[in-house]
């Protein structure tokens, strides 16, 4: 007996009241840790999420797009196209549920409390990274290693970081329409956004984040934003010049003349200077402005009437504002994390500075602690592997330590065409790769034999027009004898065999 609409949605119903029942049930109970007090908010919103999904479902069927559900209630009351006949539609319907309790006789009756009572103790699987300390801390030595190596950061210490990384104001302005920073912002966007949903997932980030959004926008029409208060008032031309050509990724002027006259012509007309002169001539005045401001320049690399600042803040504005805004709002969103995750930032801080003052066998004393407290939480038997970095398995069955995993590089992936797109984890096992069987037989598919011309090639096309370059060099190199060996006439005219037969034939020779 297949599932009716109608039953359908009295299951959904029940299943929703369950599920509300549940959470009440599950909230009453006072976790007595904070890993008690994580596993229940997961639990409670996967239970949410069960809701809202089992919600969207009944929706879709009273909407009743397709008449389903207004055929079905006619036809329980015996409305068929030729009439009404309630007695036939209800002894159809007791023999088709006779029938399929015949076929399925053997089926037990699940009690579906049990199984729901079950979603009580369960443990959600939340990822967290060692340093993290399943929640408490935040992990943010990547991030720390991009600020310190990069132009617009500073070499401070990984605590002083912490007290840093949420205050980007204090970032010089034109450092901040870097592709740089603006990688940086949105890692670290991201990384919050990502442990914020981790430690507080009832909370609802995406209302929180549109009301930022909204006052945002309030200041930033009342030039209020911190750090952008006089945004739109300043010369534009170190931002005019970051807009069509970002000259950190060039550090000589030879690769800059690679970018071609066209381009070089425009971001010269943008900053105000000379846009005439040879390519060379050209990149060498534009790579001027990678370290001397334009109030410094010399003047004679400037085009009449111009002295960069007038003309060039009318030319980027429009490209200049959005990137401003966007960015601005970045931090707004950044900084409105920082605020909810100060107490977390707070004791990250002072947890960084306990582990310097701690010697060695304090802090293994401290780790032993931990993994003993971790140990009596949960059963040996029946305890998952703690791998949130998804680290290859060792021979001993444990993830393999994280330094050997970098050392071999085993987090880069390459993939190869030839292999059906086949994915290849490290440089050796790739490099490996082109003599094992699934590369070879790639290659005989192709018709192209697996010889050393084709190593670090993956894609089909480049074979393919190697191989054809590799027989055309061949062919100019093979000896052919229609046009290459000679005869000689009684006259001692000279021809190849070709043209030779050809006379012969007609009996000129």
């Amino acid at each position: 007996m297949s599932s009716t609409l109608l039953e359908v949605t009295r299951s959904g119903h029940e299943e929703v009241e369950r599920l509300e029942r549940l959470i009440v049930k599950d909230l009453q109970n006072e976790p007595t840790s904070g890993r008690d007090r994580l596993f229940q908010s997961h639990r409670v919103r996967n239970m949410i999420d069960q809701i809202t999904s089992t919600t969207h479902k009944l929706i879709e069927i009273y909407e009743d797009g397709d008449n389903a559900r207004k055929d079905e209630i006619a036809a329980l009351g015996g409305q068929t196209a030729i009439g009404t006949n309630v007695f036939s539609a209800f002894y159809d319907r007791l023999k088709e549920i006779r029938e399929y309790h015949r076929r399925h006789s053997a089926a037990r009756v699940v009690d579906a409390t049990e199984e729901y009572e079950e979603l009580l103790k369960e443990e959600p699987r939340i990822e967290f990274s060692g340093e993290e300390g399943f929640g408490r801390y935040l992990d943010l030595h990547e991030l720390y290693n991009e600020y310190i190596n990069s132009k617009f950061g500073e070499p401070i210490e990984y605590s002083a970081y912490l007290d840093v990384f949420s205050q980007p104001h204090k970032i010089p302005r034109k450092m901040k329409f870097t592709r740089q920073y603006r990688e940086y912002l949105e890692k670290l966007l991201e990384y919050l956004i990502y442990f914020f949903q981790r430690i507080e997932p009832l909370q609802d980030l995406d209302r929180i984040l549109t009301k930022v959004i909204t006052e945002f926008e309030e200041q930033w029409a009342n030039r209020k934003v911190k750090g952008w208060e006089n945004e739109g008032q300043e010369n534009g031309h170190v931002l005019a010049q970051l807009t069509v050509i970002d000259l950190d990724y060039y550090s000589t002027v030879e690769e800059l003349v690679e970018v071609g006259p066209d381009k070089l012509k425009e971001a010269l007309a943008v900053l105000g200077l000379k846009t005439g002169g040879t390519v060379q001539q050209r990149a060498e005045r534009l790579f001027l402005t990678k370290h001397t401001p334009l109030e410094q320049l010399d003047r004679k690399h400037f085009a009449k009437g111009s002295r960069g600042s007038e003309q060039n803040g009318v030319a980027a504005a429009p490209q200049q504002a959005d990137n401003s805004k966007e960015i601005a709002l970045m931090e707004a969103k950044m900084k409105k994390l920082c605020d909810l995750l100060d107490e977390t930032i707070v004791q990250t801080k002072e947890n960084v500075e306990k582990k310097q003052a701690l010697t060695y066998e304090e802090m293994e004393a401290e780790r032993e602690e931990e993994e003993v407290q971790a140990d009596t939480e949960s059963d040996d038997e029946e305890q998952q592997i703690y791998n949130p970095l998804k680290l290859p398995m060792g021979w001993d069955g444990k993830p393999i330590p994280y330094w050997l995993y970098k050392l071999h590089g085993l987090g880069q992936e390459f993939k190869c065409e030839i292999c059906g797109n086949h994915s290849y984890w490290g440089r050796r096992a790739y490099e490996r790769h082109f003599k094992e069987w699934r590369h070879q037989h790639g290659m005989r598919c192709l018709g192209i034999p697996n010889t050393k011309n084709f190593n670090e090639i993956t894609s089909i096309e480049e074979a393919k027009e190697l191989w054809e370059r590799i027989q055309e060099r061949q062919g100019l190199n093979k000896w052919r004898p229609d046009l290459e060996e000679e005869y000689e006439d009684r006259e001692g005219n000279i021809y190849n065999k070709k043209t030779y037969t050809d006379l012969q034939r007609q009996g000129l020779i």
